[in-house]
């Protein structure tokens, strides 16, 4: 009985990725083709609230079929907030970024090059006007002009999904960034027990169920000018949060 519900979970969790990819297809075929034709803000806030609602609603489905057990309740105070604000989480899991940016539909994801040309995410990802990493110099210009407006940038300081116990060494980047906008860093703490679609977790593999996550807020740090100390105090307290 036991084995079969494992095997029934594993069949849903990869029939509902199926769909999930299915529906990502369609939506960034839609926005290619929006790109050209939307006025640029219009554009903007259809392709943030669309991929928000996209995930959102994947989570919900696999909530309710207990696959996973998903809090991420508190990140949805974030999303009435004035101003710009960098979301700085840790990186477990390959869906780190889709629990969080479900939640903001204002959010902003900096993505890889090859990414933002991949047929499943690029056409989205560019009507949304999220930022390409290829060039540091362009991207940090990119987020800081997006803060300034008004944005939600996520970012996960580590650079890659976490290897090291409890947290990799933070890349420089986003203190920066925060000094330079002059907006504050919103940490997020993201805990799981589950190792599905962390560092060298194959996706076909199945995962043991429920995949349990739960997202919570901690605490929110001012931009500084000595933004390499405060690189330093931010990796600190997420060394702490975590390994408590």
């Amino acid at each position: 009985m036991k084995f079969l519900r494992r095997l029934l979970h594993a069949v849903l969790m990869y029939l509902l990725l199926f769909v999930l990819g299915l529906t990502t297809l369609a939506w960034n075929l839609f926005a290619w083709l929006a790109y050209p034709l939307m006025q640029q803000q219009r554009g903007t806030t259809l392709g943030r609230t669309a991929i928000a609602l996209i995930y959102r609603t994947f989570w919900s489905i696999t909530a309710a079929l207990g696959i996973l057990r998903i809090d991420a309740q508190a990140l949805d105070a974030l999303r009435g907030e004035p101003g710009g604000l960098i979301i700085a989480a840790n990186h477990p899991s390959m869906l780190d970024a889709l629990l969080v940016v479900a939640r903001l539909p204002r959010g902003v994801c900096i993505m890889k090059a090859a990414l933002m040309r991949n047929v499943f995410l690029g056409g989205g990802a560019r009507l949304a006007r999220y930022i390409c990493n290829d060039s540091t110099r362009d991207m940090i210009r990119s987020a800081v002009a997006n803060l300034r407006n008004g944005a939600q940038i996520v970012l996960f300081p580590e650079g890659t999904r976490s290897v090291q116990t409890p947290i990799n060494a933070f890349r420089p980047g986003v203190t920066l960034i925060a000094h330079l906008a002059q907006v504050p860093i919103q940490t997020v703490i993201i805990e799981t027990e589950s190792p599905y679609l962390g560092k060298g977790w194959p996706i076909w593999r199945p995962p043991p169920v429920p995949i349990v996550f739960r997202a919570r807020l901690g605490q929110r740090f001012a931009p500084e000018a000595d933004h390499r100390a405060l690189l330093k105090r931010l990796e600190r307290y997420f060394a702490k949060e975590l390994a408590s």
